[in-house]
């Protein structure tokens, strides 16, 4: 099979995973609404009971849209930060931005006995993500060893657990509950005026990621492979390091910590493609994100009125069989030698 074929296989077949991942996610949810009332919703038609359009309209349709941004949000910042750092098992939650993000709606939220509305929660996931971030940030213009930063970043996300656990020892038990909810991921977080902004904070650093193809490919090869053909480093790795911390910021403060999809995501597109060039990767692994975040919010939906499962509860299910074929197979897989 030719490279092209190969990769136009694995786009056709990423897409209409995320295609019948969203139809899914429309169709099935905590409560039962019959497949042409769904589409009279949609389509602007006579529905049976107003309760029905509003379901469709307000959440599923945010939901799902939210599972596959967040998905290929989460794929592409995995690629980012595992060609960044030379890490097959490099993820968005490494570095500890995620784990800001989790400080500060720990600080909102136990600090204030779980009285803290949706706008709060955001904010202070995003201030805390983007805090953690500039932190790194400044310490890139010091460290500059790769695998360094990746230790501090280690470092940093271990002092912010530490923080985390000790606000939970003295924090009431709404305030625990509460985020011990946060906590567990949702997609359905996002609502339908705030998913243009979500959209905008997901798609942007997405396509500005794009530009990096070439130094990504670099990278590859060594930083000093890198240098010698005209590549920036440091501000290569400072731009991508940038990148991979908004999108991680954005679906954090908005779904929680999700876990495992940055890492997997990457891997499978490289299985799928045989290839490690990102000019093909990067697509791929956008499409096979969203595919994983839509398939991820169509499992969550519990069986009769058990409501909705959290997101990270389905995740390791999904990723670890990955990682552990990875980490066997790893003498065989090409793009580990």
């Amino acid at each position: 099979m030719t490279s092209s074929y190969r990769s136009c296989t694995v786009y056709t077949a990423a897409a209409l995973a995320c295609v019948a991942a969203f139809a899914l996610c429309l169709l099935r949810g905590s409560v039962q609404i019959p497949a042409s009332e769904v589409w009279a919703a949609l389509t602007g038609g006579e529905v049976s009971r107003n309760a029905w359009r509003f379901i469709v309209v307000e959440t599923r349709i945010p939901a799902a849209v939210t599972s596959l941004l967040a998905g290929a949000a989460l794929g592409v910042a995995g690629l980012l930060m595992q060609t960044t750092f030379d890490n097959p098992l490099a993820g968005p939650s490494v570095l500890g931005i995620s784990t800001g993000a989790s400080l500060g709606v720990a600080i909102l939220m136990l600090g204030l006995g779980g009285a803290a509305g949706h706008v709060a929660v955001l904010s202070s996931a995003f201030a805390g993500a983007m805090a953690v971030m500039a932190m790194l940030l400044l310490l890139s213009s010091v460290v500059r060893s790769a695998v360094m930063l990746l230790i501090v970043g280690m470092l940093t996300g271990y002092l912010a657990s530490s923080a985390i656990a000790l606000l939970n020892f003295f924090a009431s038990r709404d305030g625990v509950h509460s985020y011990v909810m946060w906590g567990m991921g949702s997609f359905g977080n996002v609502t339908l005026s705030q998913l243009g902004a979500f959209a905008a904070a997901t798609l942007v650093p997405l396509a500005l990621a794009a530009l990096y193809i070439k130094p990504l490919d670099a990278l590859l090869l060594g930083e000093r492979y890198a240098a010698s053909a005209g590549v920036r480093v440091r501000c290569v790795r400072t731009a991508l390091l940038v990148l991979s911390g908004l999108l991680t910021a954005a679906v954090t403060a908005w779904c929680g910590p999700i876990g495992f999809i940055g890492m997997v995501v990457p891997h499978v597109a490289r299985l799928s493609l045989r290839t490690s060039s990102h000019r093909a990767l990067l697509p791929a692994t956008a499409l096979c994100g969203a595919a994983v975040g839509g398939i991820c919010q169509c499992l969550s939906v519990a069986p009769g009125q058990l409501g909705i499962i959290p997101v990270n509860a389905i995740t390791p299910v999904l990723g670890v069989p990955v990682i552990i074929y990875i980490i066997i197979r790893r003498r065989h897989i090409f793009y580990f030698n």
